[in-house]
């Protein structure tokens, strides 16, 4: 790839940073959205749960569903129904709503990851697809220094139904960028047989990944779900100064992910996840020890955020490693799996304060999923085996 980025990547960007902005904008504004729907935090909670378990169902589902589709019209289709269903969350007129417009706006996410991860490949061409997809990946991660801020910001000062809109107006933008730049290229999968990709499931490796990227990986979400109450009402943070430490977080998402691809270049894809589940379990339990003091939590608010998004990179190594007969459905799978990791934290990081207790006890959850990842990521380590086998670059991206 030259050094000037393609405007065609720059679209798929576009809706990375949509999709980043819908999924992690309402952690900063959750007490705001409890308010307005007369429900509790932890109640609240559910939203978050509600949006990953859609990533869950309409990863897969929506994949196969229009693999026979150019990927130029499956990915304006996806991006409707983002668009479409984050509008009408803007809208919502109580709780229950909200729940399920959740749930409809993450249907598309996994998908369109998955398919933009093809295109991007082919964009970039053989040997460059790791960069393309970077670049698609980017938008997510540039989404969480300055768009979730902003976005949180705004939802404080005029309405966290602002926020939603907002990422409709994203949503608009991206279908318009993809419509104009993005090649008309045929689809891989014409004529081909669903059941020859249903084939990865047979890979026990596979079933491994998935269970430590979604329970391990939900360690993370126990954290970042109630982040909000617990700087505002622990560490002491005021309301107007949440957004900084969201966009810290980002800045350590974006530095993670640099090391999570560094990591899993210079030693196998699972000893990398073996480590940094060690240290996720490390940096929660310090979370929860030092929430109450501002300087410490500076830090770890950053480190948190790069411990995480460094497992991204060698899980996704793991899972497509373990499904070469379909690596787009196990690009999608790893996609609900992450995303299933999120609604786990979310949901079980709030039961402790459902039952009464402090801001601090979801950490301890979290750090329990992340030691529950870690002994599966151990037991397949001890494994061996077809998934520690390189993976090259044009293959993780086709």
């Amino acid at each position: 790839m030259s050094s000037r980025i393609p405007r065609s990547l720059l679209s798929l960007a576009i809706g990375g940073f949509g999709i980043g902005l819908t999924e992690f904008v309402i952690m900063g504004l959750l007490p705001d959205v409890a308010k307005a729907m007369n429900v509790t935090i932890a109640q609240a909670g559910h939203y978050i749960a509600a949006y990953a378990l859609g990533v869950v169902v309409g990863a897969p589902l929506l994949v196969i569903a229009g693999r026979n589709l150019p990927p130029k019209k499956m990915l304006l289709a996806l991006m409707t129904l983002f668009t479409v269903f984050n509008g009408l969350s803007a809208l919502a007129p109580n709780s229950t709503a909200l729940l399920i417009l959740r749930f409809l706006s993450g249907l598309p996410h996994g998908a369109y990851f998955g398919v933009g991860a093809v295109v991007a490949g082919r964009i970039a061409g053989p040997g460059k697809a790791a960069s393309a997809f970077a670049v698609m990946l980017s938008g997510l991660t540039i989404c969480n220094i300055i768009g979730v801020p902003i976005a949180t910001y705004i939802g404080q000062m005029v309405s966290w139904r602002a926020s939603f809109a907002l990422v409709a107006v994203v949503g608009v933008a991206t279908l318009i960028a993809i419509s104009m730049t993005i090649p008309d290229f045929e689809s891989e999968n014409k004529g081909g047989s669903v059941r020859q990709d249903f084939v990865i499931f047979k890979n026990p490796s596979l079933w491994y990944a998935i269970v430590i990227a979604s329970i391990g990986f939900g360690g993370f979400f126990a954290w970042f779900s109630y982040i909000t109450p617990l700087l505002t009402n622990v560490t002491g943070v005021s309301k107007e100064y949440v957004p900084y430490f969201l966009s810290l977080a980002g800045v350590g998402m974006t530095v993670g992910n640099w090391m999570g691809g560094r990591m899993a270049d210079s030693m196998s894809a699972i000893k990398a996840v073996v480590y940094l589940l060690i240290a996720m379990i490390s940096v929660l339990i310090l979370d929860s020890l030092l929430a109450s003091h501002l300087i410490p939590m500076i830090f770890l608010t950053f480190t948190t955020g790069a411990i995480a998004m460094a497992m991204g990179a060698p899980i996704q190594i793991i899972l497509i490693n373990s499904s070469k007969e379909s690596p787009l459905l196990g690009s999608s799978i790893g996609q609900g799996a992450f995303n299933l990791g999120n609604s786990l934290g979310a949901f079980l990081g709030g039961l402790p304060l459902a039952a009464g207790l402090t801001f601090n006890s979801p950490l301890w959850v979290g750090a329990g999923l992340a030691f529950t990842g870690l002994i599966v990521a151990i037991k397949l380590f001890r494994k061996g085996g077809k998934i520690d086998l390189p993976v090259s670059k044009d293959q993780l991206m086709h």
